[in-house]
């Protein structure tokens, strides 16, 4: 075929794909046609959906999803659709909101989405049709329940009768999830993608702030701002019935796009799995079939590499490559915001893109002159093989199995993966999609000035003058620019995996993780406290030595394990910082002033070391972690990863200085109050006490939350929410779960709350996999959904 025949015949696909992709079929009976799902839903709203295929199981996910959650879906569409400033407003040009929108704008006026869209069904080329049948149900699904319900009858008053409620596509949801796939790449940088501009002829460019991509300059990993997780893989070796079980632990924010949503999804004979999804996901994201259960964690490996340009003389929009040059493309990109006088007004702004990917600009790190620039490859940009890689997941039904899929379709943008099987295997493999940076790459083509960061962060600035410096394929690769499986951590294990956020390096320390490149994460460095608690929490239960029956893990004692709270920091230096503060009761604060410490050293000798509800005191040792007080006066041991350091630095004067600030902070709040009097979660007109604490005082159930002078910790930012234990037997699989903040984020909704109440007085839901399971609540109700009724 001719190249000029070649191009027309991908010109008319991408047409018919977006022909298709925006179609909304003009009459409600048209809309439904063919779609129908039986919805059961279980206490806590909880909705279990089986279908006879995957565009009629989509049509209930979206159904139900709309019916708890359709304002949150709405305003990840706005978002993704560039249309925040014109619906949520903005305060001027640099404006986060214009700034998402004119980054967000661009991939719509590139055609990011829809050209990845185009191309062989087959998950990796391009999505399969079973997941495509699974969007195209998804959006009919949230469509039929707008209609029958009316944007201005909706119950919840977030999005009620607003001008951003409409009917969704197909493209709308594609362009959603393209987004969550950047989310640690471009996305993370995109006020520094906006922000770039060349310097003109009479002096350098005028620079903008780029305060996000200044954040991921500055981060020590990868990992995404705000999200974080624990999860632990057990096999037969440490599980009281030898078969396998998972704990799912994910911390994510409480309020916004990126909320959970329990589901259990099913299509006989082709797909079975209950878990949860993110909110405006159609598939089960961390969860469990009959035989398989797995996790994610965040990793630490970085998703984007740093190109330094060569400008060329003169020239500051032309780069060379092998000392040829090549010129920017730009493309000038035009949102609406509103204006000072109402209506809207537009807002312009011009992007450069090399062959590597956007100009990126970090103001005084990685400026724009007349001789340098700095490129990004975002390796997450062309990945849309997500659904198909979590679908796949879901049929596997091994850990072996699950390596395979992991393999094939090296899909999961920014996770890690834990998982166990019935046999009693655990699996542990960062097999997340990591920019090609080799050993022998780094050393060769990172510049000397930029080894140390490398070596510091992970973060890679190569030399793009030199074409032999270009990321290139691994011959296992899924795609190219990627690290292939070969190149990949993994660890299968009899005994245990866990990850809290640090690297791969010791998600088992009998077998560490070591050899591998840089850009995925380090070895042989302290852990953190979260990490080092993890895993003494599972020593100690394999030894018989925490205070629990037995030895081994049952879902029971996994539960207690996770919700036991301890606080890891402060067992290894409360009683070290009480006999400071006894010997010296005053203390001189960061800003000079003299802090009498009598009353918080009384409130941190009586504390339990622990974060429930009844520790008094507990918020006080937080505030001392966050203000620097956790200095150690031994090293790290790598001989000894999980307990060094651990011994306070009495001799430091930064430590008494740390527990003045803490003092200072919580001025107007009792020193010794208890926790659930102070830590709180609003439920309408209820406060919700809450339990669990900062994760840099070495606190497994994490609660990350702001605090309001006088007043204490009124309302949770991000942490544990969807908390699974499950056990997978002979039987099938038994255990626990719960949703911390709750199904719905509807305050007229009957499960707004009722989770959340649960996870406060450390309850929990039961797994319902199977028909036993599910006819065993009493709470059930069943409807159907499709073809223009519900009923």
């Amino acid at each position: 075929m001719r190249a000029s025949a070649r191009l027309g015949a991908a010109v008319t696909a991408l047409g018919l794909v977006l022909a298709g992709l925006n179609a909304v079929p003009a009459s409600a009976h048209q809309r439904d046609r063919g779609f129908s799902a039986e919805i059961r839903r279980a206490s806590y709203g909880v909705p279990h959906i089986i279908a006879t295929s995957f565009a009629n199981l989509g049509f209930g996910t979206g159904y139900a999803q709309a019916e708890d959650n359709l304002c949150v879906i709405a305003e990840k569409v706005v978002t993704a659709n560039a249309e925040r400033s014109r619906f949520f407003g903005a305060t001027g040009p640099t404006d986060a909101n214009v700034r998402s929108d004119l980054f967000f704008r661009k991939a719509i006026d590139d055609r990011t989405v829809e050209r990845l869209l185009v191309g062989r069904r087959d998950g990796m080329h391009s999505p399969s049709d079973d997941v495509r049948d699974q969007i195209r149900g998804f959006v009919a699904g949230y469509n039929s329940y707008l209609r029958r319900t009316g944007a201005a009858r909706l119950t919840d008053p977030a999005c009620r009768a607003k001008p951003w409620v409409r009917p969704l596509t197909e493209l709308d949801i594609w362009r959603t999830t393209w987004a969550s796939m950047v989310r640690a790449s471009s996305r993370a940088v995109l006020d520094g993608i906006v922000a770039a501009a060349p310097p003109t002829a009479t002096g350098p460019a005028a620079v903008q702030d780029a305060p996000g991509a200044a954040a991921v300059l500055a981060a020590r990993d990868g990992a995404p701002a705000g999200v974080g997780s624990n999860a632990y893989g057990l096999g037969e070796a440490a599980t009281a019935n030898s078969g396998g079980m998972v704990l799912a632990n994910p911390h994510f924010p409480w309020d916004g796009a990126e909320r959970f949503y329990r589901m259990h999804l099913k299509v006989p004979g082709r797909y079975d799995v209950e878990g949860a999804g993110l909110i405006g996901d159609p598939i089960v994201e961390i969860g469990h079939n009959r035989t398989l259960a797995w996790s994610h964690t965040v990793s630490t490996a970085r998703r984007f590499v740093w190109h330094r340009l060569a400008l060329a003389p003169g020239d500051p929009t032309s780069y060379l490559v092998d000392g040829q040059p090549r010129k920017m493309t730009t493309r000038t990109v035009t949102v609406q915001v509103p204006g000072p006088n109402g209506g809207t007004v537009p807002v312009s702004r011009t992007f450069h893109d090399t062959h590597f990917g956007p100009v990126v600009v970090v103001p005084g790190s990685f400026d724009w002159t007349a001789s340098t620039a700095y490129a990004i490859t975002d390796v997450n940009a062309t990945n849309l093989r997500a659904f198909d890689g979590w679908l796949q997941m879901g049929r596997a039904d091994t850990v072996r199995d699950l390596k395979r899929v992991l393999d094939r379709y090296q899909f999961l943008p920014w996770v890690n993966v834990i998982a166990a099987d019935a046999r009693g295997e655990a699996l542990y493999a960062d097999h997340s999609v990591v920019p090609r940076v080799t050993p022998a790459l780094s050393a060769a083509c990172i510049p000397a000035p930029f080894q140390p960061l490398y070596a510091s962060s992970g973060q890679a600035v190569l030399d793009g003058s030199r074409s032999a410096c270009a990321l290139g394929k691994d011959a296992d690769a899924a795609v190219p620019g990627i690290l292939g499986p070969a190149n990949l951590p993994i660890r299968f294990r009899a005994d245990y995996v866990t990850n809290s956020n640090d690297s791969y390096w010791l998600a088992n320390p009998q077998a560490p993780l070591e050899g591998f490149a840089r850009i995925i994460g380090d070895e042989r460095t302290p852990r953190s406290l979260r990490t080092r608690l993890g895993l003494d929490q599972v020593q100690r239960r394999l030894a018989g030595t925490d205070g629990l029956p037995g030895r081994g893990f049952t879902a029971d004692r996994l539960w207690q394990t996770v919700f036991g709270n301890r606080v890891y920091g402060g067992e290894l230096v409360r009683d070290d910082l009480v006999a400071i503060c006894t010997a010296q009761p005053t203390g001189t604060a960061s800003d000079g002033t003299t802090v009498d410490l009598r009353a918080a050293c009384a409130a941190l000798a009586r504390w339990d070391l622990h974060v429930d509800l009844d520790s008094h005191g507990a918020h006080l040792f937080s505030e001392f972690v966050l203000a620097n007080g956790l200095r150690f006066a031994d090293t790290f041991d790598v001989t000894d990863p999980v307990h060094t350091p651990g011994r306070l630095d009495t001799a430091n004067p930064g430590v008494r200085t740390a527990l003045a600030d803490a003092v200072q902070r919580l001025a107007g709040i009792p020193l010794d109050a208890r926790l659930g009097d102070v830590q709180t979660e609003p439920r309408g007109e209820r406060r919700i006490p809450i339990h669990g604490g900062r994760a840099e005082a070495g606190i497994f159930n994490m609660i990350i939350n702001n605090r309001v002078p006088g007043v204490g910790y009124p309302k949770v930012v991000h942490g544990s929410s969807f908390v699974m234990a499950v056990e997978l037997g002979p039987h099938g699989p038994s255990g626990r779960q719960i949703l911390t903040y709750s199904q719905s984020t509807n305050p007229n909704s009957p499960w707004y709350a009722d989770q959340t109440a649960l996870y406060s007085g450390k309850g929990w839901d039961t797994i319902k996999y199977t028909e036993a399971q599910l006819r065993a609540d009493r709470n059930l109700r069943t409807y159907r959904v499709g073809e223009g009724r519900h009923h």
